[in-house]
């Protein structure tokens, strides 16, 4: 995970104490210490329509919220899987830098639209922009994630760069797979924080800042 922290590097300024996303427990499980809150949103339907209305809103015409209420149904169905599942790191900096950063002109699949859009969610999310004003909810991070994805089809799609067999949904779908791995992650990145914060802000701030340049 070092060398994916180090390919980045965010706003490093202190971040506020106010619960951005409420902390998850401290039991292990899988790969990472299970985020509670976060997982159990998969399974409320209330908190799921949440997270797709705020996914919707931060996509604009780019995605419905039906269409985030089907793919946050299908994550739920998986979470135990992506729980066990760790980040690779390289390929995630790779991603970012060769589908966001630099446009490449390379045809991108859903695997690498999605993880390159998780990344830059991360990076908007941690900068205060995007939640600032909307939804501080355990699944804003979540949200913002599925909503770059889609934009980032439309923008790859309108350019004719997206592979052949690849559609939106696959793309959302991986994009909230990596979100997901990066909030448990998270967890137990601040684990060492103080007690006075919350251990997602803490958490998905650290990430970001070593994630992300």
């Amino acid at each position: 995970m070092d060398k994916l922290f180090n390919a980045i590097s965010g706003d490093k300024d202190d971040h506020p104490s106010s619960s951005i996303l409420p902390p998850g427990n401290k039991a292990a499980g899988g790969a990472y210490p299970l985020a509670g809150n976060l997982l159990s949103l998969l399974d409320n339907d209330d908190h799921r329509n949440s997270t797709a209305d705020d996914a919707s809103r931060h996509a604009g015409s780019s995605g419905s919220t039906e269409m985030f209420k089907s793919i946050l149904g299908s994550l739920g169905s998986q979470k135990e899987r992506v729980t066990q599942e760790d980040i690779d790191e390289d390929d995630a900096v790779r991603k970012h830098k060769k589908y966001v950063v630099d446009d490449d002109h390379d045809e991108a699949d859903a695997r690498g639209l999605g993880t390159a859009a998780a990344m830059q969610a991360l990076k908007k999310f941690s900068s205060g922009n995007e939640h600032a004003s909307g939804s501080k909810s355990e699944g804003a991070f979540l949200s913002l994630a599925m909503a770059e994805a889609s934009k980032l089809f439309d923008d790859k799609a309108s350019k004719n760069k997206v592979a052949s067999g690849t559609d939106k949904e696959s793309v959302v779908r991986q994009a909230g797979e990596m979100a997901l791995k990066m909030y448990l992650k998270s967890q137990g990145q601040s684990q060492g924080q103080s007690q006075g914060q919350s251990h997602g802000a803490a958490g998905l701030a650290s990430l970001a800042s070593k994630y992300l340049k």
